[in-house]
């Protein structure tokens, strides 16, 4: 059976409100590695304390400036698909902060 896409939005009702913790590793890891090959920041990184790739990849994840979409396997078998910066923002709303 061939699956439907979804695409998200603030009227669509996402599957689970917030990143999961090997949704945040992911993201965090692919985006330490695009900075590690030459990508810019997208925050300004000259306030920060540390330089770390990681480390930034963390605070651009905090703030929400992900370009990233999460795609999630539903159980019946659609598949979501969520921008990381709908999830930080409904996480923040609920729960009050982001926890990595």
């Amino acid at each position: 059976m061939p699956s439907r896409e979804t695409s998200s939005s603030a009227s669509v009702r996402v599957w689970l409100p917030k990143l999961t913790k090997f949704e945040k590793a992911r993201v965090i890891g692919a985006r330490a590695l695009q900075l590690t090959m030459g990508a810019r920041p997208l925050i300004d990184v000259s306030k920060l304390p540390s330089k770390d790739f990681v480390f930034i990849a963390r605070q651009e994840l905090l703030r929400g400036v992900l370009p990233f979409t999460i795609v999630r396997r539903l159980p019946n078998g659609l598949r979501e698909l969520v921008p990381v910066s709908h999830l930080i923002e409904a996480e923040k709303r609920i729960f009050g902060e982001v926890s990595l």
